[in-house]
């Protein structure tokens, strides 16, 4: 079996993209939490992945496998948050979902550490694809990108079941709080 061609996306590939993520994160505890309801899900997790797609394009630091149909966004050291963002703010609801966003952002990057990391925000394959390892791959271009650099990567999942998938590949848990909802900060040191 042939390893997968990972690529490094480009605007061209956001819907395939966002297209993906929305339909492997619609049981993900984060995004419903984010988005509970089922007639808004698909339009405000769209949203919410098209912002973070447009924040990280330019950046090179989305990798991809089939140009979208597994995805990696990875957000590279920073010292400052990126916040407001007013392309979100216009598409979901202030009172609540905006609200609900904020909140969890807030309580996350409270949980990171202060030392540059490279940051995996967002690793999904569609459910078509599932089961194929893709993940991984695309996983491990930013863990390539985190080494060269000499900087410890850093993840956070509200999923339990992910803590387990995630320490088989090399992650261990840093720190977990429980507001707004449980979750793990996890880091990998390469």
């Amino acid at each position: 079996m042939t390893a997968p061609e990972i690529t490094v996306a480009t605007p061209e590939d956001r819907d395939r993209v966002i297209s993906s993520l929305v339909a492997a994160f619609t049981k993900d505890p984060v995004l419903r939490h984010l988005f509970p309801d089922e007639a808004t899900y698909p339009r405000y997790a769209a949203a919410f992945f098209g912002h973070l797609f447009d924040k990280r394009v330019r950046k090179e630091t989305i990798w991809t496998i089939e140009r979208g149909a597994s995805v990696a966004i990875w957000e590279p050291p920073a010292m400052q948050s990126e916040w407001p963002d007013d392309d979100l703010v216009a598409q979901l609801p202030a009172d609540d979902a905006l609200a609900r966003v904020h909140a969890y952002d807030e309580a996350v990057h409270a949980a990171l550490p202060a030392a540059p990391y490279w940051y995996l925000g967002v690793l999904g394959t569609h459910p078509q694809n599932a089961g194929r390892r893709w993940g991984h791959a695309v996983m491990r271009a930013g863990l390539l990108r985190a080494a060269a650099d000499d900087l410890p990567a850093i993840l956070e999942t509200s999923n339990p079941d992910n803590v387990e998938v995630y320490g088989r590949a090399g992650w261990e848990v840093v720190r977990a709080f429980t507001e707004p909802l449980s979750t793990w900060v996890m880091r990998h040191s390469g």
